[in-house]
């Protein structure tokens, strides 16, 4: 007989499925999992926490510019389709989390 895991292990698993940035199928063959039982606990907390929750964080890959740092010491720059915009370091995270979003659209 099959051990019954418990709810919050297949949230602990779900979370780790959304970090891993694998496809459902990779994970769950990966993980040894019924692809049908990961899907439904995935969706599960998708909805627990689309109750007010944030939006997930999206990370995307960034280039760092030597040349940028030696000539502005603790400025950052960023770069979306051709537009730029400094940022200075104490910069609200999410005001610029939503520039860098609208700007992808933009470009696409």
């Amino acid at each position: 007989m099959l051990k019954r895991v418990e709810k919050p292990e297949w949230l602990r698993v779900a979370e780790e499925f959304e970090a891993s940035g694998l496809t459902q199928r990779e994970f769950a063959g990966r993980r040894g999992l019924r692809l049908s039982t990961l899907q439904s606990w995935v969706y599960r907390r998708r909805r627990q926490g689309s109750a007010g929750a944030e939006p997930p964080v999206r990370l995307l890959p960034a280039q760092v510019s030597s040349a940028l740092a030696a000539s502005a010491p603790g400025s950052v720059e960023v770069v979306v389709g051709g537009v730029r915009v400094p940022v200075s370091p104490d910069a609200d995270v999410d005001y610029v989390a939503r520039l860098v979003a609208a700007l992808g659209r933009s470009a696409c």
